[in-house]
């Protein structure tokens, strides 16, 4: 009998500045309690990154939603946050002493592997892998 796989944690938030933190919150506790050491940190920064980014680039209304899921694969713990924008995810030139624009040059810095994906009937998702070290 094969083993059945973890199913993937879901979340979706509001639009709005104040999601950002819940969602680092919500992916943080979601960890097993002994991979939250080695991960909780960066997959906290990734989750803020592509939450903000998605809530800035990817929304225009406050009614709109942004999604999380996050599951286990392959040595990585992966996560994707989708929103209904149709944003590619280029990285944009930032000038040295600004305070924004620095998110997906991050994300490049810890992720193994990340990727801007549409989404079948409306959006995108950037899906974003962390590989599993103890």
């Amino acid at each position: 009998m094969p083993d059945i796989p973890l199913v993937p944690a879901l979340w979706r938030f509001p639009a709005h500045p104040a999601s950002v933190r819940e969602a680092r919150h919500a992916v943080a506790q979601a960890l097993p309690q002994d991979l939250r050491r080695c991960l909780a940190d960066d997959l906290g920064l990734l989750t803020s990154e592509l939450v903000t980014n998605a809530i800035r680039h990817g929304t225009s209304q406050r009614d709109e939603r942004v999604e999380l899921v996050l599951w286990p694969a392959d040595g990585h713990y992966w996560l994707a946050v989708s929103d209904p924008g149709t944003a590619t995810g280029h990285r944009a030139a930032r000038e040295a002493d600004g305070e924004s624009g620095r998110g997906l040059l991050l994300v490049d810095r810890l992720a193994a592997a990340w990727a801007v994906l549409p989404r079948d009937l409306r959006g995108t998702s950037v899906v974003a892998g962390l590989p599993l070290r103890e």
